[in-house]
């Protein structure tokens, strides 16, 4: 029996994306003690809420996946909010947890934290070596200081706190909503919607130039439950898959794999983003055994799959209640 099945466990953002594929990773090695609080019950930015959340989940161990995201889009538009809350999110959450005397904080951070011209691969000890890319800066400084926070907290207080560094997940269940999601999920709806409404052409940002390694959310929930349970070092923690994509090739990859045959039109008016993005995961699979198992073509089938399968429930349940959860 893992020795997590023991504990209780609070998963803040463990209704979401990540969030429900490593609670299910959880009880699978047969943790039962889980709290997954919702956001209309406990809105994490405000202090009495937090308090409120602990004293209900009376957790021993915290895993903080919860976080406001997006795109690069959604990171243009919301600046001040990505920093402000995420920030006040995650000092709050560290704070509230040492003075209720928890066992184990696992802090999440983002890839968007590396600085924007980090050697590739990103090596855990380059972390701080420069300032990161400008279009989502906010968020990933509002993150990083969740690393700061637990380093200082773990030399004052003995407070056992990890950090991990997770780069772009894709998989079932992805945020679709072209407003606020990353890249695969944009690029599979615009494909696969294209083809739906005979269209010719998709529009994608930037030049295509730019690289990114994406992990399958399923491996994401491995590496994080072995991290939880294996690793206890101040040090952050890469939790990636090891390769990297160029942008101009991964459209060309969903556009062959939802057999859209139109043309790709760049609007090289918006930004590229990081120009390049591939983590070294060596200290991960030292320290805790995690390699990433999904192959990436078989990984994008599956989540394209997933897209149709929830367009034509929409299409066949329309106006019903359970067709407006679908993305949720």
């Amino acid at each position: 029996m893992s020795w997590l099945a023991t504990k209780r466990l609070l998963v803040t953002g463990g209704a979401g994306f990540l969030g429900r594929n490593l609670v299910r990773r959880l009880e699978e090695v047969g943790c039962k003690g889980i709290f997954v609080p919702r956001s209309k019950d406990y809105d994490l930015v405000d202090s009495e809420a937090v308090k409120r959340l602990y004293q209900d989940s009376n957790p021993e161990i915290v895993i903080h996946l919860a976080a406001v995201v997006g795109g690069i889009g959604a990171n243009r538009e919301n600046p001040g909010k990505f920093f402000h809350d995420n920030l006040m999110i995650g000092i709050q959450m560290i704070e509230q947890g040492r003075l209720f005397g928890i066992e184990k904080f696992v802090a999440m951070g983002t890839i968007c934290a590396y600085p924007k011209f980090t050697p590739v691969p990103f090596k855990e000890e380059d972390l701080w070596n420069g300032y990161p890319e400008e279009t989502n800066a906010p968020y990933a400084l509002a993150k990083k200081m969740l690393l700061v926070q637990a380093q200082a907290y773990r030399q004052q207080y003995s407070f056992n706190a990890i950090y991990l560094l997770p780069v772009n997940l894709y998989g079932p269940g992805d945020n679709f909503d072209l407003r606020s999601s990353h890249v695969i999920p944009a690029l599979i709806k615009k494909c696969v919607d294209a083809i739906d409404n005979k269209e010719d052409r998709i529009v994608v940002w930037g030049t295509g130039e730019a690289t990114r390694e994406f992990l399958y959310v399923e491996d994401a929930a491995e590496g994080i439950a072995l991290a939880t349970e294996k690793y206890d070092k101040p040090e952050p923690l890469n939790i990636g898959a090891g390769f990297e994509i160029k942008i101009k090739d991964l459209v060309g990859l969903i556009a062959e794999l939802t057999g859209f045959q139109g043309g790709i039109e760049w609007d090289t008016t918006k930004p590229d983003g990081q120009p390049r993005r591939c983590l070294d995961t060596s200290r991960a699979k030292q320290e805790i055994g995690f390699e990433a198992k999904t192959d990436f073509r078989e990984g994008l089938k599956k989540t394209i799959e997933w897209y149709k399968a929830q367009k034509l429930y929409v299409r066949t349940d329309a106006g019903t209640s359970k067709s407006n959860r679908i993305f949720t």
